[in-house]
């Protein structure tokens, strides 16, 4: 079932904004996202993936096309509110969502603002930290934690809304190894747990190899979509388009070209030490 509907969708920046200026950033782009997955959308600079994650919770809306949130459509102003309930979009920079003095009073800002009762709110504070792993944490200054901390209470944030979906904006990008590999974890086992369609927008790689399905960006068109396998198994189509594959699908398609037989590509270092020692054997 589609939770995330784009049709034809076409979208540019005004004149005002010099970086972009009358450049389609979306241009005729549709895909959709089923209820419950994990997708990734991939993409340089400038490919367009910001700007439709913007689009999945009205914060920007199709100047041609539609955007459909659960059957939903965007433009309608009227459902602009049940939208933004069912879609949190959590941002790159986590200092940029944080609001208060301490942890649980940040992430009861957003159902405070949505008219949640108190007793309510404790409820659902005490259950999104947990979800994050940070409830210890729940009487700390946000700006005593790490940055995957301060992105997970982020996170949190978005979770005590109590979405349908969550869109991270390239939420590990300004994060080191531990920051990311905490996000991530956290990501995941909300995907698997709570059964919410978790919608990363990235440019890692590595991050991408573990979502149900990928979709790639280029130029404000989708380039390529399909399981992380299918998608990474096309390097000359990525390459070709200024784009990266897992570090381990690269050097096996190098050494596939050198004549070494490799019948399937892989995507994590466990499976291309598994292939090499196989191809080594022989």
């Amino acid at each position: 079932m589609e939770f995330i509907t784009v049709q034809n969708v076409t979208f540019k920046y005004d004149e005002q904004r010099d970086a972009i200026k009358d450049k389609k950033v979306l241009d005729d782009i549709s895909f959709e996202i089923e209820k419950g997955k994990f997708v990734a959308i991939l993409g340089h600079n400038g490919s367009g993936k910001s700007t439709i994650a913007k689009h999945f919770n009205a914060m920007l809306v199709p100047q041609q096309g539609k955007v459909f949130i659960d059957g939903m459509d965007t433009s309608d102003e009227n459902l602009t509110y049940d939208i933004r309930r069912r879609v949190g979009l959590v941002l790159q920079n986590p200092d940029n969502q944080l609001v208060a003095s301490i942890v649980e009073e940040d992430v009861a800002f957003g159902p405070e603002n949505i008219g949640i009762p108190p007793a309510q709110i404790r409820e659902r504070v005490d259950e999104a930290l947990k979800a994050v792993d940070m409830y210890e944490h729940r009487l700390k200054a946000p700006h005593k934690l790490s940055g995957g901390q301060k992105q997970r209470v982020a996170i949190a944030g978005i979770i005590a809304m109590k979405p349908d979906c969550i869109v991270l904006d390239e939420p590990t990008a300004m994060l080191d190894p531990k920051g990311r590999a905490e996000v991530l974890e956290t990501i995941m086992k909300l995907n698997e747990d709570n059964d919410i369609t978790i919608v990363l927008i990235t440019h890692y790689m590595e991050e991408a190899v573990l979502a149900d399905k990928v979709y790639v960006m280029d130029n404000g068109k989708l380039l390529t979509t399909g399981t992380p396998r299918e998608v990474f198994s096309q390097v000359e189509l990525m390459k070709k388009h200024r784009l990266d594959v897992p570090q381990v699908t690269e050097l096996c398609h190098k050494l596939r070209a050198c004549g070494v037989e490799i019948d399937t590509l892989p995507l994590t270092e466990e499976e291309c030490t598994s292939m090499l020692k196989e191809v080594l054997s022989k």
